[in-house]
Formats: C-alpha cells, structure tokens, sequence
C-alpha cells in the first residue's frame, strides 16, 4: 500500500474538488474548482517523502464503542472502489473483525446520478471495443470531469500542490478529448478559457486565468491552444504565435531549440531534427535522442512530410519501453521511470500510421501503470508500478481517450 497522505484518486464534479489517499484521508481539496484555492494541501514534497503530520489532512477514523479513533492505516485491511460510473470513492477498513466505511463524495446525494447522468452523454467506442478499453475510457472521461472546472473549464493537470494549475498543453489536450468524446460544451469552455491566456506570460495559469511565476512560457503553448480550439469549434482562431525557438518544451528544463516545440509550432522541421536512427529532441545535437513527441507530427499537428520518420522514430522508441511504458526521451535525465502520457500519445500517433499492434502493446503497459481504481499517475516506479507522482495526471487520461478512439472508432466519428 502506498503511505498515508499520498493521493491516489480524485474526488468532485468540476466544482470544489478534491485528491483522496489509499486510506480515504482527504490530502488535497480546493474551491471554486480543481485550479482553485486550497482549503486542504498537503505540500506535494512531504507527501513523497511520507513525513506529512497528520493535522495536515482531513483524517477517515473509525471507532467501535468506547475505544479510541484508530484511522483507517491502523486497519488490517483497506479495499477502495469508486461507485461504478461515478467519482464517489468508497472506502472500507477492517480492523479484525469489525468494518469501518466512509465515502468521499461532492455534491450531496445527487452527486452519483449526475456524474452517471453525465457519462451516459458519452459517444462510445466502437464496435469490437473490449472491456478494459470501455473501463479505461469511462473512468478518463470521469478524471476529467472531475479535473475541469464547470463554470469557467480551467483544467487543473492534477489535484495536488504544485500541480492544481493550467498548462495549456494538458488543457488543450483535455479540450480535445473531450470533443471526441461528444462533449463540445466542455470543450469549448475549456477552448475559452485557454484562448483568454496571455500564454507570452507563463507556462502555467491560475484558475483565475492568472499566470503562476516561476516558469517562463514554452515554445508550444500557442500551438496547442489553436489545435484545441480546431478541435473544438472547427475554426483555428489564429493568434500571434510564440517564438519556438530558445524556449523550453514539455520537459520543462533549459530552453533550447526542441522538436515538439517546432512541430506544435507548425515551424519548418530541418534536417537539423533529423538523424539516420529518427528524429531527436533537440536541433543540431544528434546525441539528445530521439523524442517521443515526434508523435505529435501526426496526432494533432498533421505534417504528412513527417509520417515516415515518424513512424521508424516511435518504433524504435517502443522497441526499448519497459514494463509500465517509456520515458519521454531517450537520454532523458530523470530517471528510467516510465511516464504515462507520453506512453498514451505515443500509441494514438501509431494507432493512427495503422501500427494497432505496437499500439496496443503500448496500451498494455499504460494498464499495468493504472492503479487498481484504474487512474494514470503521471509516472510510476519502473521496477513495482507504484505511483510516484501526481495520480491521477489529467494530460494522461485525455490522451489514453483519444488513443482509445484512434484504436476503436465509432461509426459516427468525424473523418
């Protein structure tokens, strides 16, 4: 099990929200919505390191008669399961004998039919969609929802500290999800959001719409605020873009000249990106290694010149994935954990060059990376799976749909 106060699932509606641990302690819980004001945050380093006091967090306990409150990581044993087609997370403790429940909900009593009310608007997968992939599906749809804020689509990328803010990135590709979905007012809310940022400002906003300082704006923000809002109202809405160029990308480390930057960017690719293995992360420096946001050259940045050496970069990027997914990069500096979303957007793009094979390899792996409840850390532990990072990771989900949709068409999808 992992330690108490680590967030494992995610709680609301798109109105207050909240991060729940495997032993229903509520370690995260923000208002108006998921990007929102924290009235609960356990600091997101504590939590990792497991030396977070018990007073940080809103604590599930149970007592039978007279005895003391023991909380729920004294049980023997604790089993959780969201209500089915709900984000209403049960969780039961056994101490001996005796049973303890309690279960985290948003929205009163109502809230199971509206979430299961909302789901049912889903366009399904298609014909041949098999039972994981329709879980897998619902319960992404779900994670969203419960990431999205309903009234102004602030998309939080996770409910955690550090992570309750809007990338345009996760946001767009939220968006976009959620219009392949069928969900066209939700993303357009979100497509209105993102397209009110000032993305020169930040990486990252607030869900005021605010930019959060620290980190400067990235070279692939204004591309995928316009792919989001294609996605969304059929009509690119193009802004002055950003310069690419010294910029830092989705690694989020030094600025440089990066390969999903230029590609988001609709910049030329020169033979500066390309070497005889594929194309690598950064310009000029053949030893950086491939990227897998090469992937985005075919999903959503259509670049038809690219596809071949798209196609030879992901398989080779496939070809070396471990267990539980791939890394970003190859020569990548954080470790040999694998990260989910690129291991989802990774699949889509291959999904979509007719590779089903490799993909649904790769969507394996992001399976054996999901919890038991079914939700996408955004990385995990190479050698056992356990979450190490923010779970669950909105950007994952949104591209585990679209991938899904690549693999499983429905009848009625848009060509």
């Amino acid at each position: 099990m992992p330690a108490p106060f680590l967030g494992v699932a995610v709680v609301g509606s798109g109105g207050r929200t909240a991060a729940v641990d495997a032993y229903g302690d509520v370690v995260d819980l923000r208002v108006p919505g998921p990007a929102g004001q924290a009235i609960v945050a356990v600091r997101a380093a504590p939590q990792s390191a497991g030396t977070v006091a018990s007073g940080e967090a809103v604590i599930a306990r149970a007592r039978f008669g007279s005895t003391s409150e023991l909380p729920f990581w004294r049980a023997d044993s604790v089993r959780q399961h969201y209500l089915p087609g709900t984000n209403v997370l049960r969780t039961v403790a056994r101490f001996g004998g005796r049973r303890a429940v309690v279960v985290r909900r948003i929205g009163g009593p109502g809230a199971v039919r509206a979430d299961r009310r909302w789901l049912a608007q889903a366009r399904p997968l298609g014909a041949g969609a098999p039972r994981w992939a329709r879980a897998m599906y619902r319960r992404s749809l779900l994670v969203l929802r419960a990431l999205t804020d309903r009234r102004s689509g602030a998309v939080a990328a996770g409910a955690r500290d550090g992570w309750a803010y809007v990338w345009p990135r996760d946001a767009s590709a939220v968006a976009m999800a959620f219009a392949a979905a069928g969900y066209k007012t939700d993303a357009r809310s979100i497509a209105d959001f993102l397209g009110r940022l000032d993305l020169k400002a930040a990486a990252r906003f607030h869900g005021t719409g605010a930019p959060v300082t620290g980190r400067a704006a990235q070279g692939d923000a204004r591309g995928w605020v316009t792919a989001a809002a294609l996605a969304t109202w059929g009509t690119q809405r193009p802004k002055p873009g950003l310069a690419w160029r010294r910029q830092a990308d989705y690694q989020e480390g030094d600025a440089g000249d990066y390969l999903g930057n230029a590609i988001a960017s609709a910049a030329a690719i020169s033979p500066q990106f390309e070497t005889p293995r594929g194309l690598v992360r950064e310009a000029d420096e053949p030893g950086s290694g491939l990227d897998s946001s090469a992937a985005w050259a075919v999903r959503p940045f259509a670049r038809p010149a690219l596809f071949p050496l798209v196609r030879q970069t992901l398989l080779r990027i496939a070809a070396g994935g471990a267990r539980f997914g791939i890394v970003p990069s190859e020569n990548w500096k954080g470790g040999n954990d694998p990260w989910t979303a690129p291991t989802a957007w990774t699949a889509w793009s291959l999904a979509a060059q007719g590779e089903r094979r490799v993909a649904l390899r790769l969507m394996a792996k992001l399976r054996r990376a999901a919890t038991p409840l079914g939700l996408l850390p955004e990385r995990v532990d190479a050698g056992t799976g356990l979450p190490v990072s923010t779970t669950p990771l909105a950007w994952s989900h949104a591209f585990a749909i679209l991938a899904l949709r690549e693999l499983w068409p429905h009848r009625a999808d848009p060509p």
